[in-house]
């Protein structure tokens, strides 16, 4: 490299910041992890207190309703066998941070996507972060949020929440925005108020896009979980984690199994979701 140019102290400086942040906000940091750790305990004794076949009845049930015996059965399937392998109890931590992280990534990502979508500005100012949030690889999230949260689950909770939000505010933003403009000005036509207008006219007609947005927020979501068993962080991410370290084939690829597994559970059902928004918006605009 040329001698002449400057070494700009990029990293240095995001050190700094961490450390300034760590030291000024510790009380805030604290707060966050209590609540945070709460919740995750909470969840994930709901999820593993009843028998395996209660839970496994109560999804199976879920998957009925959203689409039909089909997925029904797959899902059955699935999730018998990851019992079989004796997966269940670290598949149900990382369904408990998957759910937790997803809520949380959903609660901040959709009323941004709002404004972005009522204001140009906002937009403007949202577009490029989110494009940082996507291209960051995940693995640089966990190291700031282990030297504020240290090991556990609350910092891969949080590092899941930074890198899956991202697609919820665009496909939010993206099905308010293509809603008929039309249909908007006659509801202003009406007198209805701008929020009356979002909530009964906006947000019904863009759920089908904004679906879509959480399924990729729940996808991104399992995807970092597993890598924030690297920090400590239960779960199926544990495993593969520990199955790296020993090159342990047979236990990777079990672990790699139950992940696929809800993936693939959980996918089938927010599209099935997707799918009936869409259905109950064109029964509501042909009637």
């Amino acid at each position: 490299m040329n001698d002449s140019i400057v070494r700009l102290p990029i990293g240095d400086w995001a050190e700094a910041a961490v450390d300034w942040l760590t030291a000024t906000f510790d009380w805030f940091f604290d707060l966050i992890k209590a609540v945070l750790s709460g919740a995750y305990n909470g969840l994930d004794d709901l999820l593993t207190a009843p028998p395996f076949w209660v839970l496994i009845g109560v999804l199976v049930a879920l998957a009925w309703w959203v689409k039909g015996w089909k997925l029904a059965l797959t899902a059955a399937v699935g999730l018998l066998l990851i019992t079989t392998m004796d997966q269940w109890d670290n598949a149900m931590h990382t369904l408990a941070l998957v759910l937790i992280a997803t809520v949380i990534a959903l609660l901040l990502a959709i009323p941004l996507g709002i404004l972005a979508a009522r204001h140009a500005r906002v937009s403007a100012v949202v577009r490029p972060v989110l494009d940082f949030m996507q291209t960051m690889p995940a693995f640089v999230y966990l190291i700031p949020t282990v030297v504020i949260f240290l090991t556990g689950p609350v910092p891969g909770l949080v590092a899941t929440v930074i890198f899956a939000m991202a697609p919820g505010v665009r496909f939010t933003e993206l099905g308010i925005r293509q809603v008929d403009r039309e249909v908007v000005e006659a509801g202003e036509a009406f007198g209805s108020s701008s929020g009356r207008i979002l909530r009964q006219i906006q947000l019904p007609l863009a759920m089908p896009t904004i679906m879509a947005g959480v399924n990729q927020v729940i996808m991104l979501s399992l995807s970092m979980v597993v890598i924030a068993g690297l920090v400590g962080a239960a779960g199926l991410g544990s495993e593969v984690t520990r199955a790296l370290s020993s090159i342990n084939v047979g236990l990777g690829f079990e672990a790699g199994l139950a992940v696929v597994i809800l993936a693939v559970y959980l996918d089938r059902v927010t599209s099935a979701l997707g799918s009936r928004s869409a259905v109950a918006r064109a029964q509501a605009t042909a009637a």
